[in-house]
């Protein structure tokens, strides 16, 4: 009952929205004669820059609903984010394995639901969205595919392209698809102004001739047209470029791209300097000479495996000076499930986990905007308002209104007498604050301003590396912090400060521009300036008392030892001809993976080992610690057949005889360090090895901290 009245108070608002837009003329998009995407209202060339985005659909959705969080709310805290950072485009490559049958049949479930009402949340922060119907993929990965018996899961990406009975189910498939009306706007796609273009699916690999390659494009067109659709449609060039001349002979107005220029899945983070991967985007398609006429589109970018936060906007510029007029990252992390980045190993970006990263999006988009296109630009680190640095991970924008760092900057803003949003991390000329988070400052009225600080992100171990449900790769803690606005004379030295987000009370007046601070959202008014602005007030798509982070954890998984990756960690030893000795041994360095937790205030209270006996029956094993002063806390436990997460509280652990690893030569030297004192402990800071000793074959995937 509740979920129609929702959608009827959707439909209701977002209608009237519509509408009313119609009304004033035509709000979408064109693609002329020359291949430029332009408004419809004027004429003016158009651009949008944003991410690509999963919740609805396969591991997103699964991992979302395993987190406690209700897919919807995760959408909604996650768009709020998109427009926090000034993002206006979306895309995803809808998964056709979960909302069709063999035969191409719309099947209306919860994923086509859910994937309307984030349109619904989209559109509400006039964010533009792009579709793709068709990703052919399965809806496993991270995890195993799931057989939904649709007409993908059947033909698979190969065939699909190939065989008139999956032309037919995907021509029906679209038909419906097109049809569809979102329950949340009341709007078909064709109807929905901010549904502005469609690309007919995701990475098309052909093969076989080419007449029949634009035969099959032909026909898909052909297909979403006849529901209605005047809008542009993109096809996939870069993925197949021997069909290149076949797919520019196709009915389309424009082609995609995509530009991974790190390579993927690197399993770890790559450091160093890789501005000159993204100096420039090479098209190889201009001499084919209809492509001159096509718009461009980026449909998925990232620098994957990279942590610094100088890439985006390098890669924004690079577009821009290619002529692309949208661009999309692949993938937006759920913030529901950011900490351990398990949805995409290779792609690591979300507001609260990887702010630096996030303020380097928010300055690619202002690239992306700001350049004219296809205009070559005389440097790749100083460009326009824009600076990059990869020695300081560091990207920059500064003009007289606006000024955003990824990092810890000297530069002086250009104006501050005229600035009037500011965003980034730690230090600058205008604000100095010592959290891990990222903070925004926008004028809202002379001497009136909206801060917003986000929780400090610590990160725990390379976010790049196998991940696991179990794994936090990234901790978020709510720490009081010290703020210091410096240099913004609109507020000057004694403002005061109130909050604004829900549950947040806290109150202050500024001395010297200084103040402490918690994560949430607030209202900074200027000494002797009354304003009649509260929590309620809107501010461009967002209500000033809108605040979205995730809560801190208490526990998190730190991971000592992985079995997939870390044999250069192990040293294994045969002891089975030591008669005081266990039959087998390991021990594994593990000390630079618990650096974090100082900083990062984090106490773990058990150690956990998932394992099983290879075969056989039940045995005990002895699993224990070493820090480095080589004091060793262990325990014994018994181990099954069955795959187990065994937890064992710290305090368990007590002082035992560690054994000498790689084993001391001649023979008869000792193979154990006894303990000097009965009654030590153990310190988790100093945690430097552990040690695990069995009697037979058994399986560890993972021993973790928690």
């Amino acid at each position: 009952m509740l979920r129609a009245i929702l959608i009827f108070f959707w439909m209701a608002v977002l209608s009237l929205s519509a509408f009313a837009q119609a009304k004033k003329g035509k709000t979408g998009i064109f693609v002329d004669k020359s291949g430029i995407m332009r408004w419809q209202k004027d004429g003016k060339e158009a651009s949008f820059f944003g991410v690509n985005y999963t919740a609805p659909f396969a591991y997103g959705y699964r991992s979302i609903q395993r987190s406690g969080i209700s897919v919807e709310q995760a959408i909604k805290d996650d768009v709020y984010h998109f427009s926090r950072l000034g993002l206006d485009a979306f895309r995803v490559h809808v998964w056709d394995v979960e909302i069709s049958d063999s035969l191409g049949n719309l099947i209306n479930n919860e994923h086509l639901r859910l994937f309307d009402f984030l349109i619904a949340e989209l559109k509400m922060r006039k964010i533009k969205t792009l579709i793709t119907p068709i990703a052919f993929w399965g809806n496993g990965y991270p995890e195993k595919d799931i057989n939904t018996g649709s007409f993908s899961g059947k033909y698979g990406k190969q065939r699909a392209l190939l065989e008139e009975p999956a032309f037919l189910a995907q021509e029906r498939y679209l038909k419906q698809f097109f049809q569809h009306k979102n329950p949340y706007t009341g709007l078909t796609y064709q109807n929905d102004p901010d549904i502005i273009a469609a690309e007919v699916n995701n990475e098309p690999q052909h093969s076989g001739p080419e007449s029949l390659t634009t035969t099959y494009i032909n026909r898909m067109v052909k297909a979403i047209r006849g529901t209605g659709w005047t809008k542009p449609i993109f096809y996939n060039i870069s993925e197949s470029p021997k069909y290149a001349a076949a797919i520019v002979k196709a009915d389309v107005q424009g082609h995609s791209f995509q530009w991974y220029p790190t390579g993927l899945v690197s399993g770890h983070t790559l450091n160093g300097n890789y501005l000159p991967h993204v100096s420039k985007y090479e098209i190889p398609f201009d001499t084919i000479p209809a492509f001159k006429n096509r718009a461009k589109m980026v449909y998925e970018f990232d620098a994957a495996d990279v942590m610094a936060s100088y890439m985006y906007p390098a890669m924004a510029k690079s577009f821009r000076v290619a002529g692309f007029q949208w661009a999309t990252q692949f993938a937006y992390d759920p913030m529901a499930t950011a900490q351990g980045n398990t949805e995409y190993q290779t792609h690591y970006l979300n507001m609260a986990y990887t702010p630096s990263k996030a303020i380097s999006l928010l300055i690619a988009s202002k690239v992306f905007h700001r350049l004219p296109r296809a205009e070559a630009q005389a440097s790749d680190t100083v460009f326009g308002a824009f600076r990059l640095s990869a020695a300081a991970s560091l990207s920059e924008m500064n003009t007289p209104n606006e000024f955003y760092h990824s990092n810890a900057t000297s530069s002086e803003p250009v104006d501050p007498l005229k600035l009037q949003h500011i965003a980034g991390l730690g230090n600058s000329p205008i604000v100095h604050y010592n959290g891990k988070g990222a903070y925004f400052l926008d004028k809202l009225t002379e001497g009136v301003w909206r801060l917003e600080v986000m929780p400090d992100a610590i990160y725990l171990s390379d976010p790049f590396e196998r991940t696991s449900a179990e794994k936090t790769v990234t901790a978020v803690r709510w720490t009081t912090q010290d703020m210091q606005v410096k240099n913004l004379p609109d507020i000057g030295q004694a403002f005061s400060i109130k909050a604004l987000n829900a549950g947040n009370t806290f109150q202050a007046t500024a001395a010297g521009g200084a103040f402490k601070i918690n994560p949430g959202t607030y209202l900074l008014t200027r000494a002797g300036v009354s304003t009649d602005l509260n929590a309620e007030s809107k501010f461009g798509n967002i209500q000033l008392s809108e605040f979205v982070a995730p809560k801190e954890k208490q526990h998190v998984g730190l991971l000592l030892f992985d079995s997939q990756r870390d044999a250069d960690r192990m040293m294994l030893y045969k002891l089975g001809w030591d008669k005081d000795a266990p039959t087998l041994a390991f021990q594994a360095y593990c000390g630079d993976r618990v650096a974090s937790l100082g900083s990062a205030g984090l106490i773990p209270d058990s150690l956990v080992i998932r394992a099983r006996v290879a075969k056989g029956e039940a045995i005990r094993v002895k699993l224990g610690l070493i820090d480095r002063e080589s004091h060793f806390f262990a325990t014994e436990l018994d181990l099954s057949t069955e795959f187990k997460s065994i937890a064992i509280p710290l305090n368990l652990l007590k002082p035992s005889a560690q054994l000498l690893l790689p084993r001391p030569y001649p023979g008869f030297q000792p193979l154990h360090h006894q303990p000097t004192n009965e009654n030590q402990r153990l310190n988790i800071q100093f945690l430097e090895k552990l040690e695990l000793c069995f009697e037979q074959a058994i399986e560890v995937s993972s021993i973790y901290l928690k």
